[in-house]
């Protein structure tokens, strides 16, 4: 799937490790939020960077005491009907300070990049858009109603501050 991040498709060196399955010693990886929880001390004690994948039913703040350590969250979308990934991203950013990479993954479509990009995202694994779709997506809009993540200020915010 191509990775697109900061304006360009990017090499992806990141691999998620499934389940129980062994953590390579090389490399960057993710694991899900289980296993950090479980392993956390051993994982986030090698000396690679460390990634974790969030699914629609974990709770971000659960991530809260390991959020210096964690250079990527990928949030999962397992069907493009399922919204709970922009609710995690908004409270990464917003609420948690996480500053890191935090990537879209799974059913990722065109029509869903802008709010993404809006909840905090700033990297999209996707099959189903490329790279000029992905930036045209970006710029449909240029003024918003709704404070975002995405540090772009509401129309009423700049109206405010040019009264």
């Amino acid at each position: 799937m191509p990775l697109i991040k900061d304006g360009a498709e990017i090499e992806d060196m990141w691999a998620f490790v499934e389940g129980e399955e062994p953590v390579p010693t090389t490399g960057c990886v993710s694991v899900s939020l289980t296993r950090l929880i479980d392993e956390g001390d051993s994982l986030l004690a090698r000396n690679t960077q460390i990634g974790v994948r969030l699914e629609p039913g974990d709770d971000p703040h659960d991530l809260e005491p390991h959020l210096d350590r964690i250079a990527l969250i990928e949030i999962s979308f397992p069907k493009y009907t399922d919204g709970r990934g922009y609710s995690q991203a908004q409270l990464l950013r917003r609420r948690l300070g996480y500053t890191g990479e935090l990537r879209a993954v799974g059913h990722v479509l065109r029509d869903q990049i802008l709010y993404m990009n809006r909840s905090g995202f700033d990297a999209y694994s996707t099959a189903r858009a490329d790279l000029s779709g992905v930036m045209e997506a970006l710029k449909e809009y240029s003024a918003f109603y709704q404070p975002a993540a995405d540090g772009n200020g509401s129309v009423f915010a700049r109206r405010h501050e040019k009264a």
